[in-house]
C-alpha cells in the first residue's frame, strides 16, 4: 500500500497546450514519455465500492496491465491524500485474489464486481526536480465514458514523489498565474460514476456554513453536475476573511457578485481567469 498526494487542475484544451509548454520551461523540468491509457473501472450492481468511497480499475498502458485500488481519501492542505494498492497483471482481467488482503474484502461481495465505466486518455509526463522535491506532472487529454454518455477530459495533475507537500501548491499556483485553471476535487472515477448514473450528488449548502474546504468541494460538485451556483451573501461572507488574508479581495469581489447572481463553473472560469489562483489560495489556507 502507498499514500498518494496530488493536486488536480481542470482546464480547457487550449490552456492545457499552453500549460505543457510552460511546464517544459520550469526549473528542473524533464519531459517523459507519452502514453495512451485505457482504464476500466469496476463496481457491484448496487455500487458497493462507490458507497465504500473506493475505486477499482484495470489500466492498460501499451502491453502492460495494472490493477489499482484507491480510497477516496481526504483533502489536506490543498492536496488529496489517498491510500493506494497496485499490482501488475498478466492480462486485462481482474484478479480478485489480490483484493483479499485489502479492506475491500469486508466491504463488498468481490464476486459481484463488473465493468461500470471507462476513462481513456493520452498522458504526457513532465518531471520537476526542484530543491528537495520531485513532482510528477501528468497532462491527461481524452474522455470519460459511462453508459451512453461521454464528457471530455483535460487535466493537469501534480503528484508528489519526494520532498515537501508545499511544493505541489507552489507549482500549481505558478501555473494558475499563466493559464486559467479550476482546482477540481472530483476524481476521474467520480465523473465516470456520475455519467453511468451510479453517483448522483445534490448541490446543497453545508448546514454549518462554508469553510474554505467545503466551499471548494461545493464548487467541484457544481462543476460535475453542471448546476448553476447561486449563493447567499451570508455564505460567501464566511470565505472573505481567508480571501483577504491571501491578498485577493480584488479578485474575490466580482466573483462573489457573480456567485450571488447565479453562474455555472465553466462561465466562472471563463469570465474570471484568476479564479483558479483564488481557489488555490483558499486551499493553502486550509
Amino acid at each position: 500500500m502507498a499514500t498518494e498526494l496530488e493536486v488536480k487542475l481542470t482546464l480547457s484544451e487550449s490552456a492545457q497546450s499552453r500549460a505543457f509548454e510552460w511546464l517544459k520551461g520550469r526549473p528542473g523540468a524533464s519531459e517523459g514519455p507519452v502514453k495512451i491509457l485505457v482504464n476500466r473501472y469496476y463496481d457491484t450492481p448496487n455500487a458497493g465500492l462507490n458507497q465504500a468511497r473506493a475505486a477499482l480499475r484495470v489500466r492498460q498502458a501499451g502491453d502492460r496491465y495494472i490493477q489499482t485500488l484507491k480510497t477516496q481519501g481526504e483533502f489536506v492542505n490543498g492536496a488529496h491524500r489517498r491510500q493506494e494498492w497496485e499490482w501488475d497483471l498478466p492480462g486485462p482481467d481482474l484478479d480478485l485474489g489480490l483484493l483479499e488482503q485489502t479492506p475491500l474484502r469486508s466491504q463488498v461481495d468481490l464476486d459481484e464486481l463488473a465493468l461500470a465505466f471507462e476513462t481513456n486518455f493520452q498522458r504526457r509526463i513532465i518531471m520537476l526536480e526542484q530543491a528537495e522535491s520531485v513532482i510528477e506532472v501528468a497532462l491527461d487529454s481524452g474522455e470519460v465514458v459511462g453508459g451512453t454518455q461521454a464528457r471530455p477530459l483535460h487535466e493537469v495533475e501534480f503528484e508528489l514523489k519526494a520532498g515537501e507537500p508545499a511544493a505541489l501548491l507552489e507549482n500549481a499556483r505558478a501555473l494558475a498565474q499563466t493559464v486559467p485553471v479550476f482546482l477540481n476535487l472530483v476524481s476521474k472515477a467520480e465523473q465516470g460514476y456520475y455519467l453511468a448514473g451510479i453517483y448522483c450528488p445534490s448541490l446543497v449548502l453545508p448546514a454549518s456554513g462554508f469553510s474554505s474546504v467545503s466551499f471548494l468541494h461545493y464548487l467541484s460538485q457544481a462543476w460535475l453536475t453542471g448546476d448553476t451556483i447561486c449563493l447567499p451573501a451570508s455564505a460567501l461572507a464566511k470565505i472573505e476573511p481567508q480571501v483577504e488574508a491571501a491578498g485577493l479581495l480584488r479578485v474575490w469581489r466580482p466573483v462573489a457578485k457573480a456567485l450571488q447572481a447565479g453562474i455555472t463553473v465553466p462561465t466562472l472560469v471563463e469570465q474570471f481567469p484568476e479564479f483558479g489562483q483564488l481557489q488555490l489560495a483558499l486551499a493553502a489556507a486550509g
